[in-house]
Order: structure tokens, then C-alpha cells, then sequence
């Protein structure tokens, strides 16, 4: 499953939202999104995991606080 993290620092890095992910299972991959232009974290991103793993993270992770600020993570939804 596609997960959506919005709402994180500025600061965070793929490896510290992997890390965020890891404790509900294995995370296959982490990306937070950046501006083309910038390179700045745009504060977003995306985790891939299994399914029962990723519910349990939304569960858990949406509305928690994270660096100081209260994530909204749910299930990421296709472009339109």
C-alpha cells in the first residue's frame, strides 16, 4: 500500500520518514517530496508497504505529533 505523510518538518529526511515507518513493519520504500527548483522538502511524502503494516502505521501515526507538528498520514490517492 501507498501511504501519504503530509504535514511533516521541513527537516525530515527519506531516511527519517523510513525510520518514522519501520517500527509497524518493513518499509519498501520512503520518499519524502522535494521542489524541483529548490531541493527543499516540500513537506510531504510517500512510504510503500505491505498492507496490514501500512493500516496499522495510519492508525497509529495520523494526527501524532512529529517534530512538533501532527501528521496526517492515510492511504495515498492516485493523481487525477
Amino acid at each position: 500500500m501507498n501511504v501519504y505523510v503530509g504535514n511533516l518538518p521541513f527537516s525530515t529526511s527519506n531516511a527519517d520518514l523510513e525510520a518514522l515507518f519501520t517500527q509497524f513493519g518493513e518499509v519498501e520504500s520512503a520518499a519524502v517530496i522535494t521542489d524541483r527548483e529548490t531541493g527543499r522538502s516540500r513537506g510531504f511524502g510517500f512510504v510503500e508497504m505491505p498492507d496490514d503494516a501500512a493500516n496499522e502505521a495510519i492508525e497509529s501515526l495520523n494526527g501524532s505529533d512529529y517534530g512538533g507538528r501532527p501528521l496526517t498520514v492515510n492511504q495515498a490517492r492516485p493523481r487525477r
